[in-house]
């Protein structure tokens, strides 16, 4: 199926992209397109018009500065997959996207600004306490992610706006990080997908963060996992007892399709809980 008719624009800067955005109406930003254009094809989506940012520069690259990473909107998935200086989590989150086509071309901002329940990145960007850096006719603005995250396939994005980066804190010695996933067999989304963050000083746990995607509509924080884990030696055993406090975290409205059903991605929360906690806890040192 062809999409239906649209005008398309190409913008030079994030300034003339949010001009455009701002004077026609019914405008959409266009940056890798890998969710865009699916959805326009099937006529999910149909705008009357395309800004395409894709090849503004200043919306590309990593950059470090003061303990922080700073990662340009338009950063590819292979670009952050293969990034020594971001966190290993979401690296390794990013290196589990889809397929080599859809890393090359898909964008970090175009990721979470989408906002699918099965993506990778938004439950990684959570567990890291990211924030994303966001641009509008009004000026600038900073958002956490965990307030950006609103619902299924919605954010704190207003029409108009554009995200042009996000900042994460620097992996620093003594915490890592970790995503594991339950891959859709046919699509690559996660069905279940686990970040973990975890910070290691005289044997035990002092911080955690876990958060997970593709079974609920939204990126569910798992509070009760973090409350099992900070205070204790990380052991298989202790590991095991925190993830299974995640099905407290994970509410009633879980999603099921013809690849897994809801009770069967229940059932994994806490095998890929274990998974990701472990790793994290084994960077960390």
């Amino acid at each position: 199926m062809y999409p239906l008719k649209f005008e398309y624009h190409k913008a030079s800067s994030v300034a003339e992209a949010i001009s455009m955005l701002n004077e026609h109406d019914g405008a959409t930003v266009l940056a890798g397109g890998h969710s865009l254009i699916p959805a326009m094809k099937l006529r999910l989506s149909d705008p009357s018009v395309l800004v395409d940012i894709g090849r503004i520069d200043e919306l590309h690259g990593i950059s470090t500065s003061n303990g922080s990473v700073s990662i340009g909107g338009l950063t590819t998935h292979s670009d952050l997959a293969v990034s020594k200086v971001v966190p290993v989590g979401l690296s390794e989150a990013a290196g589990m996207v889809a397929d080599l086509q859809v890393r090359n071309r898909g964008t970090i901002g175009g990721n979470v600004a989408h906002a699918d329940p099965a993506s990778d990145l938004p439950s990684a960007l959570v567990a890291l306490g990211a924030s994303f850096q966001i641009s509008g006719a009004t000026g600038n603005r900073t958002v956490s992610a965990v307030d950006f995250f609103t619902g299924m396939f919605e954010t704190d994005l207003t029409d108009g706006e554009i995200l042009t980066a996000v900042e994460v804190a620097a992996e620093q010695a003594g915490t890592g990080s970790a995503y594991s996933k339950l891959f859709n067999p046919a699509s690559g989304y996660a069905m279940v997908g686990v970040a973990a963050v975890v910070t290691i000083d005289a044997g035990k746990c002092t911080a955690a963060s876990v958060a997970l995607g593709g079974l609920t509509p939204s990126v569910t924080i798992a509070s009760s996992v973090a409350a099992g884990l900070v205070g204790v030696v990380l052991d298989e055993s202790s590991i095991a007892n925190a993830a299974e406090a995640v099905q407290n975290d994970l509410g009633a409205d879980i999603l099921g399709d013809i690849h897994a059903s809801a009770d069967y991605r229940k059932a994994m929360a806490p095998v890929y809980v274990r998974r990701a906690v472990a790793a994290a806890a084994e960077r960390a040192g």
